[in-house]
């Protein structure tokens, strides 16, 4: 069985390029990014780790920590990161996880279980590393994206994400298409009219099934 939402991520022990981290406590109190990455220097993934790097005070801005996975070692990450500070023009001070093994990349069903990485392997005998986990502070699984090899990630649409689930998390609202930060938020199916207007004041009827209220952040 895959990693679905709402499953506690997997705890395990890692090298990155910084040090060894136990993931569960590396995540602490805080929000939490996984994203991962077949192969060091290969050109979508350097534009994309380049993106994370340029979103830096975003991130701390949410409380929320970014970590970075590829399949190759930490020495290799440690040169890797010159060449996306350079092009980004931003320092890349999150963490990667040196994943040599697979071991992380098959906990979180980015691999089948019988994946290995042959001799002289390229990025494409990993392609499916291409995962985006957004985690709560609980560790659990809020989001995840997998994107192809030919499609580089947009980072701007998961700090969107972020601030969605941050923004109802564990409170019954949800946000609707293309939403924003400040937008107007839904209100849950799951309360009643009465029990809507109790709880938040002034509710929005947009029809009978699409209430809304301002964004209580």
């Amino acid at each position: 069985m895959g990693l679905r939402i709402n499953d506690t991520v997997p705890n395990f022990t890692a090298e990155t390029d910084q040090g060894t981290i136990t993931f569960h406590d590396w995540i602490g109190d805080s929000w939490a990014i996984l994203f991962s990455h077949p192969k060091d220097f290969t050109p979508v993934c350097t534009t994309e780790f380049g993106a994370v790097a340029q979103l830096a005070k975003e991130w701390e801005k949410r409380g929320t920590k970014v970590i970075g996975l590829s399949v190759d070692g930490a020495e290799e990450h440690v040169k890797w990161k010159s060449d996306i500070s350079g092009y980004a023009g931003a320092e890349a001070g999150f963490p990667i996880i040196a994943d040599t093994s697979l071991e992380v990349s098959k906990a979180f069903d980015m691999l089948p279980a019988d994946a290995y990485l042959p001799d002289g392997r390229t990025a494409a005998d990993s392609a499916s590393v291409r995962s985006v986990f957004i985690i709560a502070p609980n560790k659990k699984v809020q989001l995840i994206m997998t994107y192809p090899m030919s499609v580089g990630r947009n980072f701007a649409e998961v700090l969107r994400a972020l601030d969605a689930l941050q923004t109802t998390y564990e409170t019954p609202i949800a946000t609707g298409a293309n939403w924003v930060k400040g937008q107007d938020v839904i209100v849950a199916l799951t309360l009643s009219d009465e029990d809507a207007k109790q709880k938040f004041g002034n509710v929005d009827f947009k029809l009978p099934y699409l209430r809304t209220i301002a964004d209580p952040s």
